[in-house]
């Protein structure tokens, strides 16, 4: 079914960003879904103009994979079309586009196309995983797509993919959740609760947007290992032109954050870090085959929580990979994340003769 087919999956505007599909075997729909007004949401809050944006890439009639990521996490994917998980998604890769159709969506709350904060708001109502996995559900109504093969999350997406296994089983097979379990880690909401009162603070006083670049230079410290930090910034401090003293490691964070302000709403942040931590799920209550994927050295979702996952879900296995690149390591380990992922989705369809 394509956008023309269907007055609720509507292609998007100008206005809301619409993306170019880049020249590629396969090019990509992208659109908009329109929901009933008001939308109710799960914590009691509810949105006056619900929309949700999506993007579907790879063969027409194939198995439809929904690709989740973190809260910075873009409906566009797969690596040929210039999307954001170049490690894991696209020609070759372990969620393979000219096999497999690619399913993504810019979260509710976020700084992307669908319903969520502008520039010059400061909050946004609270927001659920429960309530992605229904924006997800309503995409799915939109495009005629009754089953998932299969949702591919990590981190906040895996959060959303455990959201979406538990309200609606009948409508995904398998799940594949990496660095996400069933609730956050206290230590994890104490570093963002700090970054939280970062923007919040930058709010009061006028400047939002360096309030979120320094919560970003401080969620970068976070995402990846101590191991990596002292390889890649073990060298002696210098002066600034002001006569700061300043170590090699700020460069790098005040870079990410400058990087991430640029694109990025501070409010979105802010609501969706709030969704995080207020992520819970009832893992005895998902049925669905889920394949597990922690990371050694994450800081943020500690391994033995994902044990514990394990434990609690009816139907898991855990891989425990180790990288040296932390939480981060979904968008770094393309190798490693192929073998996974390849032996999670099973055999895919035969790909198309072009």
């Amino acid at each position: 079914m394509n956008t023309a087919e269907n007055p609720s999956a509507t292609s998007v505007p100008a206005a809301l960003g619409a993306v170019s599909p880049a020249v590629f075997a396969i090019p990509g729909r992208d659109g908009v879904v329109e929901l009933p007004a008001p939308l109710q949401l799960h914590h009691g809050g509810q949105l006056l103009v619900p929309r949700i944006a999506w993007h579907l890439a790879g063969p027409a009639g194939a198995p439809v994979v929904a690709v989740l990521g973190g809260i910075s996490a873009e409906r566009v994917v797969a690596a040929e079309e210039g999307g954001w998980w170049d490690a894991g998604i696209g020609h070759g890769r372990g969620v393979d586009t000219l096999h497999w159709q690619v399913l993504g969506i810019d979260y509710l709350g976020s700084s992307g196309a669908s319903s969520g904060p502008s520039r010059t708001e400061t909050t946004f109502p609270t927001l659920s995983t429960f309530d992605q996995a229904a924006a997800l559900r309503a995409v799915m109504d939109a495009l005629g797509i009754e089953q998932l093969h299969a949702i591919v999350g990590a981190s906040y997406g895996g959060m959303v993919a455990l959201a979406f296994a538990e309200r609606y089983p009948e409508r995904v097979s398998r799940l594949v959740v990496m660095s996400a379990a069933e609730k956050a880690h206290p230590l994890s909401t104490a570093w963002r609760s700090v970054q939280r009162e970062m923007v919040r603070f930058g709010l009061k006083h006028g400047d939002g947007a360096g309030g979120l670049k320094l919560a970003r230079a401080l969620a970068m410290a976070t995402y990846r290992s101590g191991r990596e930090f002292k390889a890649r910034f073990a060298g002696e401090p210098g002066l600034d032109a002001a006569g700061v003293v300043r170590f090699p490691v700020e460069s790098y964070l005040h870079a990410r954050g400058d990087a991430y302000t640029a694109r990025h709403i501070p409010a979105a942040f802010l609501c969706l870090s709030e969704s995080i931590d207020l992520h819970a799920v009832d893992a005895p209550r998902i049925a669905t085959p889920t394949t597990l994927v922690a990371v050694a050295e994450d800081q943020l979702v500690p391994l033995v929580d994902m044990e514990a996952l394990a434990t609690r879900l009816p139907c898991a296995t855990l891989q425990v990979i180790g990288s040296i690149y932390g939480h981060d390591a979904f968008l770094k380990e393309q190798a490693v994340l192929r073998t996974l992922f390849v032996n999670a989705l099973g055999q895919p369809p035969a790909a198309p003769t072009v």
